[in-house]
């Protein structure tokens, strides 16, 4: 019989070729990513007393997974959201090994087959109007920054886009005259056209 694949090179190669190659994912995913699994590692070495370097992916099961997110949740107080994410990344990573290595079907399922919890979902504050026009109203007009913050201030407000959306605008994604918009490389790296303006 095989011997049991080593979990470290799937790991690197679930980066390298996966998130990097194949999806393309964004730099925040893969840190994300890759904030979760060193989390999970220390905490692998410390239940099996192995480094991650020896470990084989055999001994990466759902117990131990399960006791890694709640340990996230009660010793370190990390939020659900936060496990979920965790999760997330983890389910991830099993989806990718269940094609590299279908030996371990069953293995894989009951970790996939760990569920994320239940939160409440807490409604985000908006401002007020009179709030939006004090914002609005902050920036110096009369100076080039001030002209600039009221600019961006103003897309942000009558367009929601996040932050990292904002700051990725080029001159060239504002289309002015009729029919004027915004483009943006949205999250997921979609286009989207926002009218209107």
């Amino acid at each position: 019989m095989n011997a049991p694949p080593a979990f470290a090179p799937l790991l690197e190669r679930f980066f390298t070729q996966r998130l990097m190659q194949q999806r393309q994912a964004s730099p925040h995913t893969i840190c994300s990513y890759r904030d979760t699994f060193r989390q999970f590692l220390k905490f692998a070495q410390q239940r099996l007393h192995k480094q991650p370097s020896r470990m084989n992916f055999e001994e990466i099961d759902a117990p131990l997974i399960v006791a890694f997110l709640d340990g996230l949740e009660k010793r370190q107080g990390v939020s659900i959201r936060s496990r979920n994410l965790r999760l997330t990344a983890i389910h991830s990573f099993f989806r990718y090994v269940a094609f590299e290595a279908p030996a371990h079907s069953a293995q894989i399922q009951r970790v996939l087959a760990i569920p994320s919890k239940r939160f409440t979902r807490t409604l985000v504050p908006f401002l007020t109007r009179p709030e939006v026009d004090a914002l609005l109203a902050a920036p110096d007009q009369r100076t080039w920054s001030g002209r600039r913050d009221h600019a961006f201030m103003l897309v942000a407000v009558q367009t929601g886009l996040r932050l990292s959306e904002m700051t990725a605008l080029k001159r060239d994604d504002l289309i002015l005259g009729v029919g004027a918009h915004v483009r943006v490389i949205g999250k997921g790296r979609n286009y989207d056209d926002l009218g209107n303006m």
